[in-house]
């Protein structure tokens, strides 16, 4: 898929993995459409203002509403939606004993619900129009687990198996959808990590360092662009969980 003059939606779009996939997209020539709940930040509002292909919508896609109504705006405006990034998410992490309900369903319901959500109401589209590539972000607490991560891990694991049935459905009107599982990436999420923490990780990792948001973003670019790999995860974690 050539990504000049293509129609991209990527939720959470305002940081992190999100933020990178969508400069580098709008680089390649795409029209990026980047969404999240709170506004931008001035910096970030500043790079929209000054980039051309680069629109903010504000959406919330654990509300399958709000979604559809971002979704019918970007397609009355540019007819289709050609690559989805679905990125957005949340933790909320504790010990599976002391974790509790209300903390386990609202992951849950903002990372695998919230990615159902955004998948269903762009895939048709997709489907209509025969093309169309998906890209999910995971995690390798999703393949392996994590302690404290009940929640999030149930959560990431879904959107793996969301994948794979996604991907047979779609591949018969050639749309794609492939997952990607990061290891620690340099986010929002692990700048909350003391130093300690942070050190004893990366001595873990045989790659002796945290991944960078701009690396998850270059591997959502090649499964945009190639156009036989369907229903797989890549896991991008520095050898973490060789």
């Amino acid at each position: 898929m050539d990504l000049n003059q293509k129609v991209a939606l990527v939720t959470g779009g305002t940081r992190g993995i999100g933020l990178a996939t969508v400069r580098l997209l709008a680089e390649q020539g795409t029209k990026v459409y980047m969404t999240a709940r709170s506004q931008p930040s001035e910096d970030l509002q500043a790079y929209i203002d000054n980039t051309s292909n680069v629109v903010f919508a504000s959406m919330d896609i654990a509300d399958a509403d709000s979604v559809q109504q971002v979704v019918n705006q970007i397609i009355e405006t540019d007819t289709a939606i050609d690559i989805l990034v679905n990125n957005a998410g949340i933790t909320k992490d504790m010990l599976l004993t002391r974790m509790k309900l209300e903390d386990f369903e609202q992951v849950v319901n903002v990372n695998l619900v919230g990615t159902f959500n955004v998948t269903k109401a762009v895939l048709k589209g997709m489907q209509k129009k025969r093309q169309g590539a998906i890209v999910n972000i995971s995690s390798i607490s999703g393949t392996n687990g994590n302690a404290g991560q009940a929640n999030y891990s149930a959560s990431k694991a879904g959107i793996i198996g969301l994948t794979k049935t996604t991907a047979r459905e779609g591949i018969r009107r050639n749309v794609r959808c492939n997952a990607i599982a990061p290891g620690m990436i340099e986010t929002d999420m692990t700048d909350k990590l003391s130093d300690k923490i942070k050190t004893s990780i990366e001595e873990s990792i045989p790659a002796h360092r945290f991944g960078k948001p701009e690396e998850i973003a270059q591997t959502v670019q090649f499964l945009i662009e190639n156009e036989f790999i369907t229903g797989q995860t890549i896991v991008v974690d520095g050898g973490m969980t060789i």
